[in-house]
C-alpha cells in the first residue's frame, strides 16, 4: 500500500490464555488490516508462552510488516511496550491492545491532521468504551470538547490533568522522539501509569490534540486485563492505595526516570485508655 504512515504499532501480549483470545485477537488484526492508509510495521512483544508462540507462528498477517519480540522476563505492560517503542523503525507510534480495534478511518483521519498540524506531537481518538460483551459504556478523550475544560478546546493541557484523569492512551498516535527525550511508561507506578505519562508530556510542553472523530474501540474491564485485576482480581486496590498511586503520579511526573515507588498500607495504632482508679 502506497499510501501510508511512517508508523509502527505496538502490541503487548501477555498470555494467549486470557477467555476468548483468538476472537478477539483476529478481530484486531483486521481492524489493522482494513486501514484506508497503512503503516510501517506491526510489532508484537509476546512472552514465551508456548501457546501463544504457536499462535503467532501460525497466524496469517496477510501484507502486514510484522516484528515479533520475545518478552521472558516478567511481563510488565509498561515494559513491554517501552521495549516495543525503544525497537519500532517507524518515525510515529500507536499503542495497541489485542482485545481493542481501530476504527477503518482511524490512520487516514492521522494522516490529515499530522499534513494539516506539523507542529502537533501526540494525537488521541475519541475512544469508544465497550464492557467485555461488547456493550457501550461510554466514551473516553472526548472531555477536552467540553465547553470550559481546556485553555484551547480539543487539547490536553496540564492543567486539565490535574483536576481530571480520566484519559486514554490506546490507539493514540504520537512521535516516538517524544519518547527518547521524556521517557516511557514508568512500571514502579501502578494503576495510573497511563495519567502519570501524560503529565509527564504535557509539563515538558508537548502539545496533545484529540482528533474529534471516533478512532478507536477499548474493551474496558475484561476478566484477567490489568486493570481489571486491580479491581476485581488478584491484586484489587483499596480506596486509600488508589488515592496514593494518584498523588503518586502526581509528584513523578517532573521526573523522567523511573524510581522505585511501594505502597505502603496505612497502619493505625489502636489506644487503650486507661481506666479511671479511685
Amino acid at each position: 500500500m502506497e499510501n501510508k504512515l511512517s508508523l509502527s504499532i505496538i502490541l503487548p501480549i501477555k498470555s494467549s490464555k486470557a477467555k476468548d483470545f483468538e476472537d478477539y485477537f483476529n478481530k484486531a488484526i483486521e481492524s489493522i488490516k482494513n486501514q484506508q492508509v497503512g503503516v510501517e510495521e506491526l510489532v508484537i512483544i509476546h512472552t514465551p508462552e508456548e501457546s501463544l508462540v504457536s499462535h503467532l507462528n501460525g497466524y496469517d498477517f496477510g501484507d502486514l510488516t510484522v516484528t515479533k519480540l520475545l518478552w521472558d522476563k516478567d511481563p510488565s505492560y509498561m515494559d513491554q511496550v517501552n521495549h516495543g517503542i525503544k525497537n519500532a523503525k517507524g518515525k510515529w507510534i500507536s499503542l495497541f491492545e489485542f482485545d481493542d480495534e481501530y476504527s477503518s478511518i482511524w490512520f487516514k483521519n492521522v494522516k490529515t491532521y499530522t499534513e494539516a498540524y506539523p507542529e502537533i506531537q501526540m494525537f488521541l481518538p475519541v475512544v469508544v468504551e465497550t464492557d467485555d460483551k461488547g456493550v457501550f459504556a461510554g466514551f473516553t478523550n472526548e472531555a477536552t470538547f467540553a465547553a470550559n475544560f481546556t485553555q484551547e478546546v480539543g487539547f490536553l493541557t496540564n492543567d486539565t490533568l490535574q483536576n481530571y484523569q480520566n484519559f486514554q492512551t490506546a490507539g493514540s498516535v504520537f512521535k516516538k522522539e517524544i519518547i527518547e527525550d521524556f521517557g516511557g511508561f514508568k512500571s514502579s507506578i501502578k494503576l495510573t501509569f497511563i495519567y502519570e505519562f501524560l503529565l509527564r508530556l504535557t509539563y515538558n510542553s508537548v502539545s496533545i490534540m484529540t482528533i474529534p472523530k471516533l478512532g478507536y474501540k477499548h474493551t474496558n474491564m475484561r476478566e484477567g486485563s490489568i486493570f481489571w485485576n486491580y479491581k476485581f482480581g488478584e491484586s484489587v486496590m483499596t480506596e486509600d492505595e488508589v488515592k496514593f498511586w494518584i498523588q503518586t503520579a502526581k509528584r513523578e511526573y517532573f521526573f523522567v526516570e523511573d524510581r522505585a515507588i511501594k505502597y505502603e498500607p496505612v497502619s493505625y495504632t489502636h489506644l487503650t485508655l486507661p481506666t479511671n482508679r479511685e
